[in-house]
């Protein structure tokens, strides 16, 4: 059971690395005119939501198998990752609205909850 929670925080650790190395960079390559905007707002509530998922599971999975350390991590990852999430609308407005400073701090928050998703994820693996 505790080489499922690995497993658990090895893809999320995994789908952070592909969407930051592969997808963002291609998207804003291929895809002009603005049509990279709707393209992000569709995908980024997915990724934090399967973020959050592999999360739980984790954490879910640790606690069954009484690695407490993963249980808590599991936690965090889960947390870090559903407050991601409930910045999306903020973010998107700010960027609706022209707010460019607003947002740039809204987009560097997720950027950093994104990053200590991937860090917990990354410590389980170790531990």
């Amino acid at each position: 059971m505790i080489k499922l929670a690995y497993l658990l925080g090895g893809v999320s650790l995994g789908i952070i690395v592909f969407q930051s190395a592969v997808v963002a960079p291609l998207v804003f390559a291929q895809l002009k005119n603005g049509a990279s905007g709707p393209f992000l707002r569709a995908l980024f509530p997915r990724f934090f939501l399967i973020l959050a998922g592999l999360g739980l599971a984790m954490g879910i999975t640790s606690q069954l198998a009484g690695f407490t350390a993963g249980a808590i991590l599991g936690g965090l990852a889960l947390g870090f990752a559903l407050l991601a999430y409930a910045l999306i609308p903020a973010t998107n407005r700010a960027r609706d609205e022209a707010r460019t400073a607003t947002f740039k701090r809204l987009h560097l928050a997720s950027v950093l909850l994104t990053l200590a998703v991937g860090v917990v994820d990354g410590v389980t693996l170790f531990i």
